[in-house]
């Protein structure tokens, strides 16, 4: 998929370019998603960058916000993010079985009971904007009130950055592919 604005390789900003080399050194390429987006509009490059530092200090398990990011990045349709949660979770080394079990019936998958109840918080709220009934009396077993609060606001970011990608036709950069290969090169 080719994006909609053409990606600018060599931006003007001076502070740009320094966030540019430093993509590259963390992901080997400079993500289009900074080419497209944030290299025409640099001051929102901030407030992506505390979405981001926010959602890695959620109290939630690591593994566990990831996977609620992949399915939602799923469920959107968003290559790109969902290219790049997988890049996380194998930078992780966790278990990308559960990942690709995503594709599948959650209830079905090898996910624990927690994990259903966010992954079916996703899903309702993603799809359809609400939580259902059976929904909310899972998570109140398997989370405290803060927890639930997490969850939603980790999804609707993770929708957040979704739409932006997906409008604007930013695809896969194939991070999780190519560290996939580094990994089992090593």
């Amino acid at each position: 998929m080719s994006t909609l604005l053409s990606p600018i390789e060599r931006p003007r900003n001076v502070l740009l370019r320094l966030v540019y080399a430093l993509a590259r050194l963390r992901f080997g390429k400079v993500p289009t998603v900074l080419k497209v987006i944030y290299a025409r509009q640099p001051r929102l490059a901030p407030l992506a960058a505390r979405i981001v530092r926010r959602q890695r200090r959620l109290s939630l398990e690591p593994e566990l916000r990831l996977l609620v990011q992949a399915r939602a990045a799923q469920l959107n349709g968003c290559a790109f993010c969902h290219d790049i949660v997988l890049a996380q979770a194998l930078q992780r080394r966790l278990g990308m079985e559960r990942f690709f079990a995503l594709d599948g019936n959650i209830d079905a998958g090898p996910f624990t009971p927690r994990e259903r109840a966010a992954l079916a918080l996703v899903d309702d709220a993603t799809l359809r904007r609400r939580i259902a009934p059976a929904t909310w009396k899972a998570l109140r077993e398997q989370f405290s009130e803060a927890e639930i609060v997490e969850l939603v606001w980790l999804n609707a970011a993770e929708n957040y950055f979704n739409l932006q990608a997906a409008v604007l036709g930013i695809g896969s950069d194939g991070l999780a592919a190519a560290l996939e290969e580094k990994l089992q090169a090593a």
